[in-house]
């Protein structure tokens, strides 16, 4: 079976080459904070999102299946997931992230386990 973890999904109105850097987050069940950084390469697209004050600043790495919906027009981006679920997620480490697979496949199971994101067999 194709993995479609870390790719948007059609539906959720995502353009490609979209600069979505500064825009606001928004879980299931409220904001969650801010676009820190984002990927949009293929099979490795994902979000960092900047929690602020919520969390007490945390960085979390968000995969883009995740995202519902794209609102242009409020450059905000809608989530499946829940508050609990994003702020329970691994905490995202630049160096770790970047350089180490290891560390991926961490964020990969935490999500695999927590959500039943569409597509996947999120829980198996």
């Amino acid at each position: 079976m194709t993995d479609h973890l870390w790719s948007f999904s059609t539906e959720s109105g995502h353009l490609a080459g979209t600069d979505l850097t500064g825009w606001r987050v928004e879980a299931a069940d409220g904001h969650i904070g801010k676009v820190d950084k984002h990927s949009d390469e293929v099979d490795d697209s994902y979000l960092v999102v900047d929690t602020g004050v919520w969390i007490f600043g945390k960085e979390v790495l968000i995969p883009a299946r995740a995202v519902t919906r794209v609102d242009l027009e409020e450059q905000t981006l809608h989530l499946a997931l829940s508050k609990e679920q994003v702020k329970d997620s691994p905490e995202f480490v630049s160096d770790k992230h970047l350089a180490d697979r290891q560390h991926r496949e961490e964020v990969d199971q935490y999500y695999r386990a927590s959500w039943r994101f569409p597509g996947g067999m999120g829980g198996l």
